[in-house]
């Protein structure tokens, strides 16, 4: 069994390189049960585990285990760590343990530039970056792999980690700057991507152009939002999973007060095998939480790309 540590996931992959990957296994018939979550029990300390698990009928199968103990930081450790484990799909053997977080991260930003692909402006001339962590620069890289851009604008609550992302990207030649002001900001942008822990709405209807595409990826439980009911109204909505209408807040609240129907919110995977058209001209928003499908299918490429570099 192989060992694909950080650095070499970095080495093997790119967000660009996983699109097409990830394009053929969100059209394929992956089994992707929904992540399983279990809450250890602990005297003092919460402690979580989760496992990602997917599998191809006649092809490979993964998994990815997740450890979310938060009270590590007292101990200078991380909070979130995770491994992903590929076996092999004739005979169940291990064939490789790769770095999970470097893999979560690629894999993420890819799924947003592949949903990216097929609902954003086909000639956008500005992408807004709403967050400064470390799946920023990621998301950055994917949504420029799908479609050029003038101008690039990172917006942040601390604007010196703002400033020191953009001067990051600018230094590879990417037009990249700060944006002082989140809604002058975002009533320019074509694209907006919201990579935040925000517990209230971020960005307003009110400031969107009518075709901007939004992508969605921070909120992860009910509570959390980085979007408001007026981006959602009459707009195009797809997410990555289902399991986003009952996990994100983004699309858990305003399904509530009827701001949107379930009948009218389309999975990634349908929307690729239908081959259907995206309407246009409109508003379209991308919500991902994380599929156990997209992480098989990085794996899978970052095993096939160590193999032939070996």
């Amino acid at each position: 069994m192989i060992h694909i540590d950080r650095e070499s996931v970095h080495r093997l992959a790119s967000v660009g390189s996983l699109v097409q990957p990830l394009r053929r296994a969100f059209a394929s018939n992956t089994a992707s049960p929904l992540r399983a979550h279990y809450d250890l029990e602990s005297l003092d300390r919460p402690r979580s585990l989760l496992l990602m698990p997917a599998w191809q009928p006649q092809g490979a199968i993964g998994v990815k285990i997740v450890t979310v103990f938060p009270r590590n930081a007292e101990r200078g450790l991380p909070s979130v760590n995770a491994v992903y484990v590929l076996l092999c799909g004739q005979t169940g053997e291990p064939r490789a343990w790769i770095d999970g977080g470097s893999l979560t991260l690629l894999r993420t930003a890819a799924v947003s530039a592949l949903a990216a692909d097929l609902l954003a402006p086909q000639t956008p001339a500005v992408l807004l970056m709403v967050g400064t962590g470390a799946l920023s620069r990621h998301l950055i890289e994917g949504h420029r792999a799908v479609r050029g851009y003038e101008s690039i604008l990172i917006w942040g609550r601390d604007v010196h980690k703002a400033a020191a992302l953009a001067r990051d990207l600018a230094a590879r030649g990417w037009p990249v700057s700060v944006a002082q002001d989140l809604e002058t900001a975002a009533r320019s942008a074509d694209v907006i991507s919201c990579a935040t822990l925000a517990q209230h709405s971020l960005i307003r209807g009110a400031w969107l152009k009518a075709g901007c595409h939004l992508d969605l990826v921070g909120s992860f439980r009910p509570t959390m939002r980085e979007a408001d009911d007026a981006c959602m109204h009459a707009a195009f909505v797809v997410v990555d999973t289902l399991a986003a209408l009952e996990e994100s807040g983004d699309l858990v609240q305003p399904l509530a007060r009827g701001v949107i129907e379930r009948c009218d919110i389309v999975a990634l995977s349908a929307l690729l095998a239908s081959g259907a058209a995206v309407p246009r001209p409109g508003r379209t928003v991308f919500k991902s939480v994380g599929v156990a499908l997209a992480d098989l299918a990085a794996a899978e490429h970052l095993f096939e790309r160590h193999r032939l570099s070996a």
